[in-house]
């Protein structure tokens, strides 16, 4: 297991600080994808002390007799913890643990633990999102000193990064199908372990992915996503519309809010940057959510390098039906015990609030999956440059697209002693539903938020 930074590591993460005038890498250069790197420009060997394993493709079907919307079966149900990380043996285990994980073993001594299994790389993709990553690689060019790109489609835009902002979009435009339907639940647990939750319907169009679209039709629009509270009564029939833009700087992000107890459309301008969300309890900003989202220009971006980094990874527990909300949510965090870790190779993404700019962050480190771009952790600090928040993606393969997402986002105040959790499907009949049709853009038009508010 490595202690530190590679010399290789090292000599990479200087060479990537260099200015962002680079669009793209040379076609000699993408050759690489597919050979010695991944598709997605992952290291495709293991590591040498043999604690991460070879890429071989991930999953690439899913488990008998799984039908799409079906709750994830755990697809190594066979596999046990090979050590825990507890607050007693930390030492051992810091160097390859974030500084947000470790302020969690400070904050929960006698109950945050991390059970280490098997390093699994199960992270998989279609292959016409492949095609698009490779194409991408030589073609894709950062706009607007990095507030937007061009002539990237359908696929990471850039697979082998030059600097903190390339890898940051690669995050922001990582493949998670076409259309998309779900049932889910967040919960604001309190210090004492209270919760109320909060139901909803959410739908999400990524235009970047529509497999018969290019680059040119975008119009400057990544996605559409639509949300219907169900629950609880006092909020339901409300309703969310987002057009997230690509270049927010040049077309700031559009949104829309439906009060069904007004009965009335407006415009939500201020859904954007550190906007607290009212359903989360002030526990997550607007750009905390998907653990980064939106404009990048507030902060310089700075690509650290790579590093070996326990993460969440390939948790089928902590949404399986099985499991029932009481028992995962518990004071302070989730329920260690359904929570699943491993070695993983990460890059090491740091953002920092730039003079003049406002956000209740001055600094945000992201931990991205190399084998997805998938952000696993990041730790946020206050205006004080002191740690303040720590958000954490507990990640699965959906093997039915596929693709690496996260199973739940949890967003932990370290001050505050309490935590946020999205995406709480457990105890929902489906969970979510990638099959249906692709509805076309007049479905996503503000004109229509009344007449599906109340459905």
């Amino acid at each position: 297991m490595l202690k530190k930074l590679s010399l290789i590591s090292a000599a990479v993460a200087l060479a990537l600080s260099a200015s962002s005038a680079l669009a793209s890498v040379s076609a000699q250069d993408a050759t690489k994808l597919g050979a010695s790197l991944t598709p997605f420009g992952a290291e495709k060997a293991g590591n040498a002390a043999g604690t991460i394993p070879a890429w071989t493709g991930g999953i690439t079907q899913a488990p008998a007799g799984y039908k799409s919307g079906q709750h994830h079966p755990d697809p190594f149900p066979e596999d046990k913890p090979l050590f825990t990380i507890t607050k007693a043996n930390l030492d051992q285990y810091k160097a390859n643990l974030t500084p947000g994980q470790i302020a969690l073993f400070n904050a929960y001594p006698n109950s945050f633990q991390m059970p280490v299994y098997q390093t699994r790389r199960s992270g998989s993709a279609p292959q016409w999102v492949y095609d698009n990553t490779v194409k991408n690689a030589t073609t894709a060019k950062l706009l607007d000193g990095g507030n937007g790109f061009s002539d990237a489609y359908g696929g990471i835009p850039f697979p082998i990064p030059q600097n903190g902002v390339e890898a940051l979009w690669n995050h922001i435009t990582r493949y998670r199908g076409s259309y998309i339907v779900r049932r889910a639940s967040e919960v604001a647990v309190q210090r004492n372990g209270d919760y109320s939750l909060v139901t909803s319907q959410q739908e999400a169009r990524f235009k970047y992915y529509n497999p018969q679209g290019t680059y040119a039709d975008l119009n400057n629009i990544l996605f559409y996503y639509l949300s219907f509270t169900k629950s609880p009564a006092r909020l339901a029939g409300g309703a969310t519309l987002v057009h997230e833009t690509l270049d927010q700087v040049k077309e700031p992000r559009q949104a829309w809010g439906y009060n069904a107890g007004q009965r009335r459309v407006r415009r939500a301008p201020n859904l954007a940057y550190d906007t607290p969300i009212a359903a989360a309890d002030g526990l997550r900003t607007a750009d905390d959510t998907d653990m980064f989202n939106g404009a990048p220009d507030r902060y310089d971006w700075k690509l650290v390098g790579k590093k070996e980094i326990y993460i969440p990874y390939n948790n089928y527990k902590v949404s399986s039906p099985e499991v029932k909300y009481k028992d995962l949510l518990q004071p302070g965090h989730l329920n260690p015990a359904l929570t699943r870790n491993e070695l993983h190779r990460v890059w090491v993404v740091e953002g920092t609030l730039k003079s003049g700019a406002r956000h209740i962050y001055s600094k945000r480190t992201l931990f991205l999956d190399e084998d997805s771009w998938q952000a696993a952790v990041v730790d946020q600090y206050d205006g004080r440059g002191e740690l303040w928040r720590v958000s954490v993606a507990y990640l699965k393969n959906y093997y039915d697209l596929p693709t690496t997402w996260s199973a739940l986002d949890v967003f932990h105040d370290l001050q505050a002693r309490r935590y946020h959790v999205q995406n709480l499907d457990n105890e929902e009949p489906t969970t979510i539903d990638f099959t249906q049709a692709t509805p076309d853009d007049g479905y996503f038009k503000p004109s229509a938020l009344r007449r599906r508010g109340t459905r």
